[in-house]
């Protein structure tokens, strides 16, 4: 095996290639890891969660990175590292545009709401869904591969 490092483009259609990945946040020097279905859109990661630790994380700290990666069985592998930056769409009239499209942009997968709607414990009703929509900015990504001698 040899590991060599991914291009820009390379790593764009790892990313481009999934929708599971692992959002990581930090808050008083505490990293804290989640996974996270996306759809990448230009330069943005799109996203959806209900409130909680990692969006209270990412309101205080918006600098956050997104790994993902990809297995071939026992013939390499494929990891991305996404450097960005959390923005929230809330239901405003200023960030109505950015949120429908964010929306549209994940409900082109099934079950794009998941594992962000889900919760451990059962929650109550409420008369109107506390959900949010956010996307991760792009500012660096970088990426290794791991391939056979052979290739």
């Amino acid at each position: 095996m040899m590991v060599k490092e991914m291009t820009r483009s390379e790593c764009i259609g790892l990313i481009s290639a999934n929708r599971l990945g692992r959002l990581a946040c930090s808050k008083d020097d505490r990293p804290y890891i989640i996974p996270v279905y996306y759809a990448l859109d230009g330069n943005c990661l799109y996203s959806f969660s209900m409130p909680g630790q990692k969006v209270d994380w990412m309101r205080e700290n918006p600098h956050v990175c997104v790994e993902v990666d990809e297995f071939q069985g026992g013939f390499g592998w494929r990891s991305v590292v996404v450097y960005g930056k959390y923005q929230e769409f809330p239901d405003t009239d200023q960030w109505h545009h950015q949120r429908l499209h964010a929306w549209s942009i994940l409900e082109r997968h099934v079950d794009w709401w998941e594992p962000g709607a889900l919760k451990p414990m059962p929650q109550p009703m409420a008369s109107a869904s506390p959900h949010l929509f956010y996307g991760i900015d792009i500012v660096e990504v970088t990426g290794r591969m791991a391939v056979s001698g052979d290739n």
